[in-house]
């Protein structure tokens, strides 16, 4: 198309839409200026003494120390260790640290899954017309059990 300079962005705008849609706005009928986006928390999966949830925020060596904490002197045969968006390079990290400082003793076994997280998109001004909407987006997760294998 050598008539139509390149514009980045604008081959994702439908021909219908308005001309005053702004190429930057979401598909959404809202404006991103005008909302504030609070993402609520995931639903945790039941906790147990020996599951671990890991996070970006938490310091890495506390983590990994409340997880070897729960293994040698907890009495736990076994933890789970759980990861989410993000934090899953971590969660793998930490189960490998476990798992090379117990000179092999300890074994993983890792599952995935995908979580379907809320967001409240709450109006900036409150006098406007305009609704509190939420919005459903899907991130991955893992879950490692980290556990000695039972003696033969």
């Amino acid at each position: 198309m050598a008539g139509h300079p390149r514009t980045p962005g604008m081959s994702t705008v439908p021909q219908t839409a308005p001309a005053h849609t702004d190429s930057s706005s979401p598909a959404v009928e809202m404006d991103p200026v005008e909302y504030t986006l609070r993402k609520r928390l995931p639903r945790k999966l039941p906790k147990r003494r020996n599951d671990v949830y890991v996070n970006m925020k938490t310091d890495f060596r506390a983590q990994l120390a409340r997880c070897q904490k729960l293994l040698e002197g907890g009495g736990h045969r076994e933890i789970c260790v759980h990861g989410l968006g993000l934090a899953i390079n971590r969660a793998i990290n930490i189960a490998l640290q476990l798992q090379a400082s117990s000179q092999g003793a300890l074994q993983l076994a890792a599952n995935t899954s995908t979580v379907e997280l809320v967001d409240d998109l709450e109006p900036e001004d409150p006098d406007e017309a305009g609704e509190p909407m939420t919005r459903t987006r899907n991130n991955s997760a893992i879950h490692i059990k980290v556990f000695y294998p039972d003696p033969q």
